[in-house]
C-alpha cells in the first residue's frame, strides 16, 4: 500500500523560546512557565486527529520525515519528542530512512540535552548558530556565545548522524574577508548542511523599530550579493552545493523534510500556527491553526484539533504554489509533476513571453525537461516570480 501514495512529511511546532530575537517574526512566544504535560497531550491529540484525516479508511500513509520546529523545540522535554515520534510510527508507516530533525540553540543548557533527544529518535539536528562572531551574536540578540556555538557543533557532530546549522549574513558592517573566515570555521566543524539567511527587516519586529529610527544600516544589495557569492565559493570547498536558494548540502545530505515543501508534496502541520497542505480526493486542502499557544491547546482539548480555517485551493493556486516553491530548487520543476499535483498544465500558470525573456536574460533555463532558475535567476527570484506567474 505504501508504494501507491506519496509519503507524508510531518511538521511539529513547539512555540516557546527563552527570549524573542529582534529579527524574528516566527510564531514564537516567551513564557515564564510552560505546562509541558498540557502541550505534549495536545500535540499528541492533534497528531491522532490529523492522521485519521490523512490516512482515510484502512490506509496508513508512508512517512518520510518529521521536523520539530519553533520556537525552540530543544526546550521541549525529550520524553515529549520520544512520545510524538513513537506515536507517528504507530499511526503511519515510517520509511526505513525516515528523517527526524529537531531545531536547537547552541546554549550550554540545551546542548546538555542533545543525547536525550538522540535517544528519543531524533537523527538530524539543526543548530541555530547564526554567527560565530561575538559582536554579531550580541547584535542579533542571541543567548549563546561564540564558544558555546563551537562547543555545540562539536558535541552535535559526535552524537547525530546528520547535522545542519544556520548562519545569518548581510549584517551591518559585515566584510567579505571576515565572513569567509566565519563560514570556513563553521563548515570545518560541521560540513554537512548549511542554511544561510540574509538579514531582512520584518514588520512588527524589534529590528523594524530600530531600523526605522536609523539605529543601524544594512549592506547595499551589491555587497550582500558579494557575501552570498563568497558563501557559495567557501561551501564548495567543503563539498556543499547550493541545492536551494538558502540551503547548501553535501550530496545526500539535503533536508528531505524541506524538499517535501519545495517539491510540493503532502505535509501535515501540528501545533500552534502550523500550516498544512494535503491532497485528498483530488482537492488540495490548505489548513491553518490558531497561533496563540494556550488558545490552540484549548481548541485541541475541546475539539481534537486547533484548526481555525481550511481553504480548497484552485488548480491555478496549486500550480502557482508549486512553481513558487519549486523554482527555489537548483533541480527546478517538472511540468508533469506540477500537472499531477495542480490538476492543470503548468504552462497555463506561466506568462510565456516573460518566461522567454527570462531565458534570454539567462535567469531561466530548460534542463532535461525541467524549468529551472539559473544561479543568477535564483538570486533574483523575488523580483522574477511575480512577472512570470499568471
Amino acid at each position: 500500500m505504501a508504494g501507491m501514495v506519496e509519503p507524508l512529511a510531518l511538521y511539529i511546532h513547539w512555540p516557546f523560546c527563552l527570549s524573542k530575537c529582534p529579527y524574528c517574526d516566527f510564531n514564537s512566544h516567551v513564557r515564564e512557565r510552560i505546562d509541558q504535560g498540557r502541550f505534549a497531550a495536545a500535540l499528541l491529540a492533534e497528531l491522532r486527529f490529523e492522521a485519521a484525516r490523512a490516512n482515510g479508511t484502512g490506509l496508513r500513509r508512508p512517512l518520510a520525515s518529521i521536523f520539530f520546529g519553533g520556537g525552540t523545540p530543544s526546550l521541549m522535554a525529550p520524553e515529549t519528542a520520544a512520545a510524538l515520534i513513537a506515536e507517528a510510527g504507530r499511526l503511519f508507516d515510517p520509511l526505513p530512512d525516515c528523517e527526524v530533525t529537531l531545531e536547537a540553540n547552541p546554549t550550554s543548557v540545551e546542548a546538555a540535552k542533545l543525547r536525550d533527544f538522540r535517544a528519543a529518535g531524533v537523527n538530524r539536528l539543526s543548530l541555530g548558530v547564526q554567527s560565530l562572531d561575538a559582536t554579531a551574536l550580541a547584535f542579533l540578540g542571541r543567548r549563546h556565545s561564540a564558544a558555546e556555538a563551537v562547543a555545540a557543533l562539536e558535541t552535535a557532530r559526535a552524537i547525530f548522524p546528520r547535522l545542519s546549522f544556520d548562519l545569518i549574513y548581510a549584517r551591518p558592517g559585515q566584510g567579505e574577508a571576515a565572513w569567509r573566515a566565519e563560514v570556513r570555521q563553521a563548515l570545518a566543524l560541521a560540513a554537512d548542511h548549511l542554511s544561510l539567511y540574509q538579514l531582512t527587516i520584518e514588520p512588527g519586529t524589534k529590528f523594524a523599530t530600530e531600523y526605522a529610527r536609523g539605529a543601524f544600516a544594512l549592506p547595499a544589495d551589491d555587497d550582500a550579493a558579494a557575501l552570498y557569492q563568497a558563501t557559495v565559493e567557501e561551501a564548495a570547498g567543503f563539498g556543499l552545493a547550493p541545492y536551494e536558494v538558502s540551503n547548501y548540502a553535501q550530496p545526500g545530505a539535503e533536508s528531505r523534510h524541506n524538499l517535501a515543501y519545495w517539491r510540493y508534496g503532502d505535509y501535515l502541520g501540528i501545533g500552534p500556527g502550523a500550516h498544512q497542505r494535503l491532497l485528498l480526493a483530488g482537492e488540495m486542502l490548505a489548513f491553518r491553526r490558531h497561533r496563540a499557544p494556550e488558545e490552540w491547546a484549548g481548541l485541541v482539548e475541546r475539539q481534537g484539533h486547533g484548526v481555525t480555517g481550511c481553504e480548497t485551493l484552485t488548480p491555478r493556486d496549486r500550480a502557482r504554489e508549486a512553481l513558487l516553491m519549486g523554482l527555489r530548487l537548483a533541480e527546478g520543476v517538472d511540468p508533469a509533476r506540477v500537472a499531477l499535483r495542480a490538476g492543470m498544465p503548468m504552462a497555463q500558470a506561466l506568462d510565456a513571453d516573460m518566461v522567454r525573456a527570462c531565458e534570454e536574460a539567462g535567469y531561466l533555463a530548460w534542463r532535461d525537461g525541467r524549468l529551472c532558475a539559473t544561479a543568477e535567476g535564483r538570486m533574483r527570484l523575488d523580483a522574477m516570480l511575480p512577472r512570470i506567474l499568471l
